[in-house]
């Protein structure tokens, strides 16, 4: 059974209907072509006039046949890949499902066991501190994976009304890192911006601190070094405002570099003990540095390992400041 399944595989169907198509084309033209060879050779016998015989406009016929056939095979091709990017977005989907269901499921387990602990023992007031603190950061992570998809969904459907007002982009990084120190405790975080100029944008602050905190979470949880490091550094020139995530984790590839915006894409790595996350991060992230009309790209360290996110603001959508 398994052997015979690529019959019927949708590539080798489109293949055989390609070939089929054409060989009849082909066919066509080839027994015409016998045919008026014929004719013209009985006309020619009994001198009769080529146009008793041949139809002068059959070529026309021909190409005007050969010109549908192309319409056709263009239709097959384009059925062809609809219907093939609709087979990988149905992959990705149930991918996502399984692994945002784990997501989910993991810090509802974990408040479970931790709120069965403490009804069903007499814990000192340190433990129960404890535990709290546990049971708050497994609803902060619950709280953030429906924020993610909430926040995706309004700026996907245009719903959402964004808020923007003139910030300093160096002093807000900077505020959302301190503000989250608890979250990185055990990283190496190091902000740059040898200019110490001023940036200022006009940002929304909730989806900007959004973006700084996926790209800050993202490069932590692709990373299996002892202490994940992450450089953020700015550079200011005439055209734009450049900042960059440089992490020293697990890296990305070329090929990864653009699909890893992508909705529900993540990468695969082969042995990786790694955490995988929802597909919908960096996704996320593309969409929020699109409304504010900025450009984000990522590419693999060439000295190390490690990857290298860069977020490009144009200097057309820098605020002016005034006296």
């Amino acid at each position: 059974m398994k052997q015979t399944r690529w019959l019927f595989h949708p590539i080798t169907v489109f293949i055989f209907s390609i070939l089929a198509l054409g060989l009849s084309l082909a066919l066509y033209i080839y027994w015409y072509i016998g045919v008026s060879s014929g004719l013209q050779t009985l006309a020619d016998r009994f001198n009769i006039a080529p146009d008793q015989v041949l139809e002068p406009r059959a070529w026309l016929v021909i190409l005007v046949l050969s010109i549908l056939v192309g319409i056709i095979l263009m239709g097959i091709f384009t059925i062809f890949v609809y219907n093939q990017k609709t087979l990988q977005l149905y992959r990705l989907q149930h991918n996502f499902i399984n692994n945002f269901t784990h997501e989910l499921k993991t810090p509802v387990t974990s408040l479970k066991l931790f709120l069965e602990t403490i009804s069903k023992h007499d814990l000192p007031r340190e433990d129960q501190l404890k535990y709290m603190a546990y049971m708050l950061a497994d609803v902060e992570r619950l709280s953030d994976h429906i924020n993610r998809i909430l926040n995706l969904a309004r700026l996907e459907s245009k719903s959402y009304q964004a808020i923007f007002e003139k910030i300093d982009i160096s002093a807000a990084v900077t505020e959302i890192v301190d503000n989250n120190r608890p979250i990185f405790a055990d990283c190496d975080i190091r902000i740059s911006n040898p200019s110490r100029a001023r940036c200022i944008y006009r940002v929304d602050r909730l989806l900007f601190e959004t973006l700084v905190m996926n790209l800050l979470t993202n490069a932590i949880r692709y990373n299996n070094a002892a202490v994940p490091r992450i450089d953020i550094r700015f550079r200011q020139d005439r055209r734009h405002l450049t900042i960059q995530f440089e992490d020293n984790g697990i890296g990305i590839n070329a090929r990864e570099s653009k699909k890893i915006f992508r909705k529900f894409y993540q990468a695969r790595r082969s042995g990786s003990a790694l955490a995988r996350g929802s597909g919908l991060g960096l996704n996320l992230v593309q969409s929020i540095a699109r409304l504010h009309k900025w450009r984000i790209r990522a590419a693999g360290r060439t000295d190390t390992r490690g990857s290298i996110f860069t977020l490009i603001l144009p200097e057309k959508t820098k605020v002016t400041e005034t006296a």
